[in-house]
């Protein structure tokens, strides 16, 4: 029996296919075809979660104070642990009480603070490329949504001309993200400091997405927006566990932020979830308070990948720029293709799974994403097959 009479509501109607999604099909097509695959393309982050997480959540499981519902703003010890994390990693001095608010993920928190903040029709500005909850949430929220262009020339950086007086008068929400997803870029202090006084200045709320800050290479200590004078008048920032301490599939993040903000997005939570399972909140305290060698040995983990898949792609014909942070390279198509044809020219040709420019926004059009995620064996295997199959920065086959 069919519902043909049955019609989704409009919001799902105005959105495109969730590209993540249109990929995973693809994989599993090829791979029912028998194709060894590399799979670049999703930022899930591989090996396991760091021994002592996982002991801290079997030992949790275990305690049956655990088993009833949490508390709906997160248990007072995972706040304190987040509160105390940022105090020690930016300095920033947080009210576990009222600041912080754990999150299943943070892509559920992005897209649900749209949700508890903007109305059908409110202006939001949101940068192009970016990550999709960036967009979607705010989609989903039915706003009026106005892209920032992010360009190469100016290394990624939004740049504050680009945005008009109309929009910015009329803007309430501005979401951004450095280091920045897709493209690896990050900003500079200076910018953050720009970012607040252009969003006092026109009454905006900021939604910066830090998820990324711990994977900094060479020295390089990213700025959190709270750091900046003024900033937590105006603004919220998340951060997650997935990317970091390889517990993607544990759904545990966290916002952090304006109290009146935090405020909103948890009354708008208590009606639809019952937050995280709280033997998983313990075990992300365990995660937060890990010892330093721990997260410098991500770190060199991911920079290792970093220099030996740019310098493997400049066989090939790409001059890769070596971000600075984040899991990501973001390489241009070769010239006269399109992200998505060459995203699926790889597959088909190579088996190699990258990430088309336009999954985050039409400002990624000319470029593909791939995440660091394999070992270098496989990383150099991937661009064995490309070399094979002819397939250069100057050069691709004929047909896909």
């Amino acid at each position: 029996m069919t519902l043909d009479w049955l019609k989704p509501a409009r919001r799902l109607g105005s959105l495109p296919p969730y590209v993540f999604a249109r990929l995973d099909e693809l994989k599993a097509n090829a791979r029912a075809e028998g194709v060894d695959l590399i799979d670049l393309g999703m930022g899930n982050p591989g090996g396991p979660t760091p021994a002592p997480v996982v002991e801290a959540a079997i030992s949790a499981i275990g305690d049956e104070s655990n088993h009833g519902y949490p508390p709906f703003e997160g248990t007072a010890s995972f706040r304190t642990t987040i509160t105390n994390w940022y105090h020690r990693r930016y300095g920033v001095t947080l009210d576990p009480e009222s600041e912080a608010l754990p999150l299943m993920g943070s892509k559920e928190g992005l897209g649900h603070i749209a949700m508890a903040y903007i109305d059908p029709g409110d202006v939001v500005l949101v940068p192009t490329p970016s990550y999709p909850a960036h967009f979607r949430g705010p989609a989903i929220a039915g706003a009026d949504i106005r892209t920032i262009p992010l360009k190469a020339k100016n290394n990624w950086i939004i740049d504050f001309n680009d945005i008009s007086a109309a929009d910015a008068n009329a803007a309430k929400v501005l979401y951004f993200n450095y280091p920045n997803n897709p493209t690896g870029a990050v900003a500079p202090r200076s910018f953050f400091e720009e970012m607040v006084a252009f969003a006092h200045r026109h009454q905006i709320l900021l939604i910066h997405d830090l998820c990324y800050a711990e994977l900094a290479f060479e020295g390089y200590q990213p700025t959190s927006l709270l750091e900046i004078p003024g900033a937590k008048d105006i603004s919220v920032e998340f951060h997650t566990l997935s990317k970091t301490y390889n517990m993607a599939g544990w759904r545990v993040g966290f916002v952090v932020g304006n109290r009146h903000v935090i405020q909103g997005l948890r009354t708008l939570k208590t009606n639809l979830d019952y937050g995280i399972f709280s033997a998983l909140q313990t075990a992300a305290e365990t995660a937060l308070n890990l010892p330093d060698h721990y997260l410098e040995e991500v770190q060199q983990r991911y920079l290792e990948r970093r220099d030996f898949l740019a310098k493997e792609l400049g066989t090939v014909g790409w001059n890769v720029v070596k971000p600075k942070a984040t899991m990501y390279l973001w390489i241009p198509c070769p010239p006269g293709m399109g992200a998505s044809d060459f995203a699926l020219l790889l597959l088909q040709k190579t088996g190699v799974v990258v990430t088309p420019g336009t999954a985050f926004g039409e400002g990624g059009e000319g470029y593909v994403r791939i995440s660091l995620i394999a070992k270098c064996d496989r990383l150099k295997e991937a661009v064995d097959r490309l070399r094979q199959a002819n397939i250069r920065y100057s050069r691709v086959p004929t047909s896909v």
